[in-house]
């Protein structure tokens, strides 16, 4: 995901039914017209060190939502199964160019908004470059919530209002939104920053709880990243994490959240074999798949009929047939 409208020159589409719209990657080229040879060497360090600090190193089982390409696939080597999750198929492919061979790695297609995951399923959740493009955080969270079991962490970044370029732009009156007022800001279709109040609001509602808020590329300056290595001006950022989390200015907010009154543990094989349990129905919302008779690569929903079926290593939840 990315919190531009436009990656090189490619428009992502708004994808709308009767849930809120949902950006859409398809077929574009992310990996390489916004990440990889795009002078973005700094942001991706910085963020694996945000999440170095909040995500547990080891686990049974854990979800990236929006995980695109792959791109932070290395920071979960300690666990034992690896859903990586996204709404779009190409990028999806990417990332199983990129980790395919290891079979601990899920791929999974569908709409955050119907997660197809089973309640109580995942040990650690990551979701980072995903929330400034949801036009309903709500229903996003309450999926978050639900996956998530009582000794569960995850880690959850948005992008701030409510940050020191907009605060400068506010007050040398070029931009018309107040950094300061509550309501989220959308300066592009489907791209959105937040208030850390209003956030903390919707995060409570959701009944997510907050152990750690850490501000994250305060540094994301043109100059300083063309005349600083990346490595090093990344390093001198965490300096500012924890101190710059009490009240921050940074463009990112990460945070460390726990789930204390969602559902125990479910015991769930990490087995592949075993996929079937880890997935819940989008349609009918009834975790009661099995695999399909006679097609490896199908599972059956017991409750509504409705398959789905993995082609290419990636189960596609954003299409179904009976």
């Amino acid at each position: 995901m990315t919190a531009t409208g436009s990656i090189g020159g490619y428009e992502p589409s708004a994808t709308v039914g009767n849930n809120p719209p949902v950006i859409d990657y398809e077929g574009s080229p992310y990996r390489t017209a916004f990440w990889e040879g795009q002078g973005r060497a700094y942001e991706d360090a910085t963020e694996r060190l945000a999440l170095q600090q909040l995500l547990p190193a080891h686990g049974s089982r854990i979800a990236e939502i929006g995980a695109g390409f792959g791109r932070l696939g290395d920071l979960y080597q300690g666990y034992e199964q690896i859903v990586l999750f996204d709404y779009s198929r190409s990028l999806l492919r990417e990332a199983v160019e990129r980790w395919g061979d290891d079979p601990r790695f899920v791929f999974v297609a569908g709409n955050l908004y119907q997660l197809p995951l089973a309640t109580a399923s995942l040990d650690s959740l990551v979701m980072v470059r995903v929330m400034h493009h949801l036009a309903d955080v709500p229903q996003a969270l309450t999926q978050v919530s639900r996956v998530m079991h009582r000794q569960s962490v995850g880690v959850l970044e948005y992008a701030n209002k409510r940050n020191l370029k907009a605060m400068l732009r506010w007050v040398g009156r070029r931009q018309a939104w107040s950094p300061w007022a509550h309501e989220p800001v959308e300066f592009v279709p489907l791209n959105f920053d937040f208030h850390p109040t209003w956030m903390m609001e919707r995060l409570s509602e959701a009944k997510l709880a907050t152990r750690m808020q850490l501000a994250v590329s305060h540094f994301r300056i043109s100059i300083l990243k063309q005349r600083i290595n990346a490595q090093r001006l990344a390093k001198l950022d965490e300096y500012l994490f924890r101190l710059g989390g009490r009240y921050p200015v940074a463009p990112s907010i990460f945070l460390q959240v726990t789930a204390p009154f969602s559902e125990r543990r479910v015991d769930l094989s990490t087995d592949p074999a075993d996929v079937a349990r880890l997935f819940r129905c989008p349609a009918c919302s009834a975790g009661a798949f099995e695999p399909q008779l006679g097609a490896s690569k199908q599972i059956l929903c017991q409750a509504c009929g409705m398959i789905f079926a993995q082609k290419d290593r990636i189960w596609d939840f954003k299409e179904h047939f009976r």
